[in-house]
């Protein structure tokens, strides 16, 4: 349909190489945007051989986000920009959120990234009357066992994303969020890759299966397009019902 028709359209996914980022990068570019994509390894070709990766058709920078200068110097290429998606994060298991080198690392991949990100291209989401969209997570919601960085950190995406919102609203940016479930990706092999903590988190999920980037990049299309033009400053939960 026409309001999900991204044709002309510039959009950058943070975190788009892989994963739920690499879903929502596609989505847009099958749906006729110009998009853009950073990542963490120095060119395409290093995630070619990476599960749920696929940059072809997409323009691919290497940008560490969690460094807030090097941010600041990237993107210079993306004077229109229409839709920003913040799609970074990392986690941290065995126990090493408890100590204050992971828990600072996961935080400033997980959040002040964020804040940089959004910073940095504020101007050209306004020129364009544009879109800015933080993928945050359920575990805003809950208890994450073992991993208090990763939890206070999306929980704190919420709170970024109404900020934002109610803000930036007046220069023409919607800014909104999606927290995804469970979605079958590197950053949750830990649960997927064992049997057990497999089948107690299906356990869980009325829809009875595991998200996909897909699922999630619905979310994020429809709050980029016209169809979400009244909707500010919400998170919407993307999770099979788990959260029920």
């Amino acid at each position: 349909m026409a309001d999900i028709d991204f044709s002309g359209r510039s959009v950058l996914v943070v975190g788009g190489s892989s994963g739920i980022g690499n879903g929502i990068a596609r989505s847009f570019l099958q749906r006729g945007a110009t998009v853009h994509v950073w990542g963490t390894r120095p060119s395409a070709a290093d995630y070619a051989s990476e599960p749920g990766s696929d940059l072809a058709g997409l323009h691919y920078a290497c940008v560490d986000a969690s460094d807030a200068a090097a941010v600041a110097a990237a993107g210079h290429e993306l004077e229109q920009l229409d839709v920003l998606v913040l799609c970074q994060g990392t986690v941290i298991y065995r126990r090493g959120e408890f100590e204050m080198a992971g828990f600072e690392k996961v935080v400033s991949v997980n959040l002040n990234s964020m804040m940089a990100c959004a910073l940095r291209f504020q101007p050209q989401l306004a020129r364009a009357k544009g879109s800015l969209i933080l993928i945050s997570s359920t575990a805003a919601y809950r208890t994450t066992l073992g991993n208090p960085a990763y939890n206070a950190s999306k929980a704190a995406l919420l709170g970024l994303t109404r900020s934002l919102a109610h803000a930036w609203i007046g220069d023409g940016i919607r800014v909104n969020g999606v927290a995804p479930g469970l979605v079958d990706t590197k950053l949750t092999k830990v649960t997927m890759d064992n049997p057990d903590r497999r089948e107690w988190a299906m356990s869980m999920i009325p829809a009875k299966r595991v998200g996909t980037p897909e699922d999630i990049a619905g979310a994020v299309l429809f709050l980029a397009s016209p169809l979400a033009g009244y909707v500010i400053g919400q998170t919407i939960v993307v999770d099979g019902g788990a959260a029920l």
